[in-house]
């Protein structure tokens, strides 16, 4: 007997809107990466960072460098998510804290922070 997730996505595709769940996960995702980028006990990227043109950011930071074209910036989406993976291995004197070597952020957490922080 199949589950009710298996019936729900046949339903789904047999309607042939499979492809707005796909996107509606994508939108979920992006909103996750953001609050934890907002929240205080784990991204907390305001407490150092501005994000120009974000409704939310009150009163940011100003230790790091604002958050704008990150795409340009860090075209490798490895390479940004090792900066917030630990931001020591690049530069020793960084005074941005290591969120995943000192577990502040999950593996699934700096994902979505990643993909979040990208698409600025």
């Amino acid at each position: 007997m199949r589950n009710k997730t298996t019936i729900l996505f046949s339903l789904i595709a047999s309607l042939g809107i499979a492809s707005l769940g796909f996107a509606a996960e994508g939108v979920t995702e992006q909103a996750d990466g953001r609050s934890l980028s907002f929240d205080n006990k784990k991204g907390n990227c305001l407490a150092c960072h501005a994000i120009p043109g974000e409704p939310k950011a009150e009163s940011p930071g100003n230790i790091g460098p604002p958050l704008v074209q990150m795409r340009e910036r860090y075209p490798d989406h490895a390479k940004l998510r090792a900066q917030i993976w630990d931001a020591t291995v690049a530069n020793p004197n960084s005074s941005m804290p290591p969120f995943g070597r000192n577990k502040i952020l999950t593996e699934q957490e700096i994902d979505l922070v990643t993909d979040y922080i990208q698409g600025l």
